[in-house]
Formats: structure tokens, C-alpha cells, sequence
């Protein structure tokens, strides 16, 4: 058996990808996408319907050119994800814009855009997962929604008291960034690897995922951002992992013996003592670890500037006369 099918027999593969064909061609059961992502897949000649049918949706409904592109970009997420779970069998996650990462009004109303839309084409809200960044707000957001039925992925997750919010909260899903820690290590320690046992990343969701499991949350942690195959071999048994087509591609390549590294035992004799956290120990927590603080304000700008870019990308199509 190859590495992917090992894998499979003991955590939830997702892809990690806008890409349809990639999909398509590992059969992961779940799909998370990203503004990153979705900028590089509307740009291939073969997404380019999903691309014209949020442009011409657009168009149709709305008049003023602010409402027409945030409309367009909606849609075009929504696409995308419809698309995708025409595939897959399980969720497909779909991002909050990340400007509105410190805003929990916004971020709630702007889940019921997206999922209204999803229902309107016929998609069940059990089968998407809202994504939204790991901020004080976006938990708060995140909890409003868990309670209305509307799950949700909180990303950008960098931190163990980001992880213990995320679970008081009763999200569904989290995704700890494994290599997004690893890269910001070897630039601190000036050095260009660190072994998979070793690497940072792996450890914070390792630390997580006992923590969970020993107290009991329901909460599911999804590995996410992997560097190499050696980090997704140390987490081999978490609940889900969210790979590259690039990375799964030298999994199903490889062929040798997997062993399970996390195991759902709970409540462990050596289990850490639970935390509760205010928003003032959560923000202090987080201010103290530098990896983090500079992790998610960084990867929220980067979300952000990509959205801008797929925003100019669309609006050139959106001033189109129409039919054009």
C-alpha cells in the first residue's frame, strides 16, 4: 500500500486545493480552499465558466459596482465549492473575506451570505464549513455561528491558546498551520531544516490534539500548510490533514510502512490541565508568543491581498458590457 492509502486508513485526507482536476484525481473525502487558492484556479482556462456564470450573476443582480463585485466574488467562492462537492463526499470549507477578521458582525453576516447561496443551489450547510481566521473576533464570530447550525474551520492557527479559544467555543474544525511555525523557526534559529520529529509545527498540533482528546472536546483538528512529507508522517492518525495535490502526489508514490503517531486515547494520566481563557488572557497568551502574533497578522494580510487581487481580476470582466 502506498503511503496516501496507509494514511487514509487512519485520518481524514483533505486537499488542500482550487484545483478540480486534483481533486478529481486523489479522492480525498473533504476540500478546503483559500483566497490564495481560488485566485490561482480562476485564472485556468477550465474554471473560466465558473469565473463568467459570478460575473453574469453579478450583473443580473445588483446595480452599483461595489455590490455587483462583492456579489461576483461570493459567487464565485460558492462556485467553486459547488463544483468541488459535486466530487468529493464530505464538506468543502469556504473563506470569510479576511478583511473582516476583527469584525464579528461582518463575519457572521457575511457566513449567511455564503451559505444562503449555497442553499440556493441546492447545498446543504451540513456539507460546508465556514472558514474563518483564528482572531479573538472571528472565535466570537465562529461561536454565533456553531449555535445557528452553521459549522465552521477556524484557520490561521498558530498557537495552543488560539486552539483552546477555538474549542470553549464548540467550533467544529481547526487547522493549525504546521508549515507556516516551521518556516518562521528556521528563519529565528538561522538554519535550513529541521528533522519531522523535531519541527515546531509538527509539536504544536501534536500538543493540541492530546489536549483535545484528554479533555474530551469534540472539536477536530485538521494539520494544515505541510513542507514536506515528513511532517504528515509524524502526524499520521490525527483527525484530518489537509494536503497539497504536490505533496499527496509523492504519497501515493511512496510505498513505505506508515506508523499511527496520534492516537484518541483521552483522558490521559499526564494530561495538561485544562485552560480557560478570557479575552484579555487570550490576547496576552497570544502577544507572548512572537511565532504567532506574526504568523496570523501576516497570513491575514497575505489572504487579504490576494482577495484584492482576485477582486481586480473580476472586475475587469465585471465592466464587460454584458454578453461580451
Amino acid at each position: 500500500m502506498s503511503l496516501l492509502d496507509q494514511l487514509r486508513a487512519m485520518t481524514v485526507v483533505v486537499a488542500d486545493t482550487g484545483d478540480i482536476e486534483a481533486i478529481a484525481r486523489y479522492k480525498p473525502r473533504d476540500t478546503t480552499t483559500n483566497p490564495s487558492l481560488l485566485y490561482k484556479a480562476a485564472q485556468m482556462p477550465q474554471y473560466q465558466r465558473i469565473v463568467q456564470a459570478a460575473v453574469a450573476f453579478a450583473q443580473s443582480t445588483e446595480d452599483e459596482p461595489k455590490a455587483q463585485l462583492e456579489a461576483c466574488m461570493d459567487k464565485l467562492a460558492v462556485g467553486f465549492g459547488k463544483e468541488i462537492l459535486e466530487i468529493v463526499p464530505g464538506r468543502v470549507s469556504t473563506e470569510v473575506d479576511a478583511r473582516l477578521s476583527f469584525d464579528v458582525e461582518a463575519t457572521v453576516a457575511k457566513a449567511h451570505r455564503l451559505i444562503e447561496l449555497y442553499e440556493a443551489e441546492g447545498v446543504g450547510r451540513e456539507r460546508i464549513l465556514i472558514k474563518i481566521a483564528s482572531t479573538w473576533e472571528g472565535i466570537r464570530a465562529a461561536e454565533i455561528l456553531e449555535k445557528e447550525g452553521i459549522h465552521c474551520n477556524l484557520t490561521l492557527l498558530f498557537s495552543f491558546p488560539q486552539a483552546v479559544a477555538c474549542a470553549e467555543a464548540g467550533v467544529t474544525l481547526i487547522s493549525p498551520f504546521v508549515g507556516r511555525i516551521l518556516d518562521w523557526h528556521l528563519k529565528d534559529r538561522g538554519v535550513k531544516s529541521i528533522p519531522a520529529t523535531e519541527d515546531p509545527g509538527v509539536q504544536s498540533v501534536q500538543r493540541i490534539y492530546r489536549y483535545y482528546k484528554s479533555h474530551g472536546y469534540e472539536t477536530e483538528v485538521m494539520g494544515a500548510s505541510f513542507r514536506n512529507v515528513g511532517e504528515i508522517v509524524e502526524l499520521a492518525g490525527c483527525d484530518l490533514l489537509t494536503i497539497s495535490p504536490d505533496l499527496l502526489k509523492e504519497l501515493q508514490e511512496a510505498d513505505e510502512t506508515l506508523v499511527r503517531k496520534l492516537v484518541p486515547t483521552g483522558n490521559e494520566a499526564d494530561a495538561e490541565a485544562r485552560v480557560t481563557l478570557d479575552e484579555k488572557a487570550f490576547r496576552w497568551m497570544l502577544n507572548e508568543d512572537a511565532m504567532a502574533t506574526e504568523k496570523l497578522s501576516d497570513g491575514i494580510r497575505k489572504f487579504a491581498a490576494d482577495i484584492v487581487s482576485l477582486e481586480k481580476l473580476v472586475s475587469k470582466l465585471i465592466d464587460q458590457p454584458v454578453g461580451v
